[in-house]
């Protein structure tokens, strides 16, 4: 089995620079304005690191390619 590492919301906001209520409003919110992939185990919220590392590099600009 793929060992993934999952991150709380806190470690997930905390690696974003983003507050924890932030990723709280964007799971809850329609729009989905950032639109992170998260994981629910029962009532706990973990994110992958690896879509946390694919949505800054989707985000980076200026890279000369």
């Amino acid at each position: 089995m793929n060992k993934v590492p999952l991150l709380t919301e806190a470690e997930a906001a905390a690696f974003l620079k983003f507050k924890p209520q932030t990723l709280r409003k964007d799971r809850s919110n329609k729009t989905k304005l950032l639109g992170l992939p998260f994981v629910k185990i029962g009532r706990s919220v973990r994110y992958r690191q690896e879509d946390l590392d694919r949505y800054i590099a989707q985000r980076t600009q200026g890279t000369g390619e």
